[in-house]
């Protein structure tokens, strides 16, 4: 399929640049067979009934975005530079692939220098900005570092108009985070509260949780002009055995399972063979386009999403294209926020 068909008009006072608060205030547009209807998120509990699965994400986002000095090198090449860092991806205990700029500064063997004791060796430089960093640290120690001196990674189009600030740490957080690992949020999920989970609860719906990292290659833009030849980057995920059971039960009961946002969908979709979900830990890069098939999901809540990315291409799979275009029509002619810090919707699929 053509990237232009997942084309739209989007403008930019539609961009949220910061959380709606209290985090359930935010909007919900239900999109079910062709129906529309705006609602709150706070009304969520509203839309299921007792035995739906209600499954979340815990990954916990790391403050992936650092800032370092390449000293002036002793041979040529200028003074002293300063360095932004995205982590994005851990491929070996000291090591990261990262994103920085100014990446045309930088060449393999260069020595990156951080606050503290923490300091990093460049290796593989690829292009669009892509390198690899070799840290002196590693394990919790490495973690701890990180920790210390990052900042949250806020999505490129949010850096551009303000820096991270304290309110961020708590904002970009879902409340029910648990296991370190993501460098970018899994934003369905910043809509809840811990009273909405318990309303949920309290209405009958089971909720369970899996891990999925959040990875920034979920978020890059398509470069390819046909949805054939875009590779996505994998990212890592782990579905308990408790978890597949549980909703592989769901299933045969004929109960609903819904997904809080696109990364645990792909996580179950990744793992779903012939209907029936196992527990499975390693990488996924599943591209899921119209025309897949479904095999746990039945609904879908998630953030509004960029023209032409994969997460929009998902959305078209599950509730339809012409259906997601109204969807996002609507959306932008009332007033919804966009991308990770809007508003929601909850997507039920196209063929319930």
């Amino acid at each position: 399929m053509h990237v232009s068909l997942f084309d739209f008009d989007l403008p930019e006072t539609a961009i949220a640049l910061r959380p709606a608060a209290p985090r359930d205030s935010a909007k919900l547009l239900l999109v079910d067979g062709g129906h529309l209807t705006d609602r709150s998120v706070r009304d969520l509990a509203d839309q299921f009934v007792s035995g739906d699965v209600l499954v979340l994400n815990d990954t916990r986002v790391l403050p992936a975005a650092l800032t370092a000095k390449r000293p002036a090198r002793a041979h040529g090449g200028g003074g002293d530079v300063d360095v932004t860092i995205n982590l994005h991806k851990r491929v070996a205990d000291q090591k990261w692939r990262a994103f920085v700029r100014p990446a045309k500064r930088l060449k393999d063997k260069d020595q990156l220098i951080f606050s503290g004791d923490l300091r990093a060796t460049v290796f593989d430089k690829q292009d669009g900005g892509d390198i690899g960093l070799c840290f002196n640290l590693s394990g919790d120690a490495l973690d701890a570092a990180i920790e210390a001196i990052g900042t949250p990674p806020l999505p490129p189009y949010i850096a551009r108009k303000r820096e991270a600030d304290a309110r961020d740490v708590t904002d970009y957080q879902t409340v029910y985070a648990k296991d370190t690992g993501s460098v970018a949020a899994p934003t369905a999920g910043l809509h809840f509260t811990p009273d909405l989970l318990a309303d949920l609860e309290a209405k009958g719906v089971e909720i369970v949780r899996l891990t999925l990292h959040v990875g920034a290659g979920t978020f890059l833009p398509m470069k390819a002009e046909d949805t054939t030849d875009h590779v996505m980057h994998s990212e890592w995920r782990e579905i308990s055995a408790g978890v597949a059971a549980a909703i592989n039960a769901a299933k045969s009961e004929g109960r609903r399972v819904i997904a809080v946002g696109t990364t645990a969908l792909r996580a179950l979709e990744s793992a779903a063979k012939d209907g029936k979900l196992s527990a499975q830990t390693g990488e996924t890069d599943i591209f899921i386009t119209p025309g897949y098939k479904f095999q746990i999901i039945d609904g879908l809540m998630t953030n509004f999403h960029l023209p032409k990315s994969t997460l929009f291409m998902l959305v078209c799979a599950l509730a339809g294209t012409d259906e997601m275009r109204n969807a996002y029509a609507h959306a932008i002619m009332h007033g919804y926020r966009f991308y990770s810090y809007g508003d929601s919707s909850l997507i039920w699929s196209q063929t319930l």
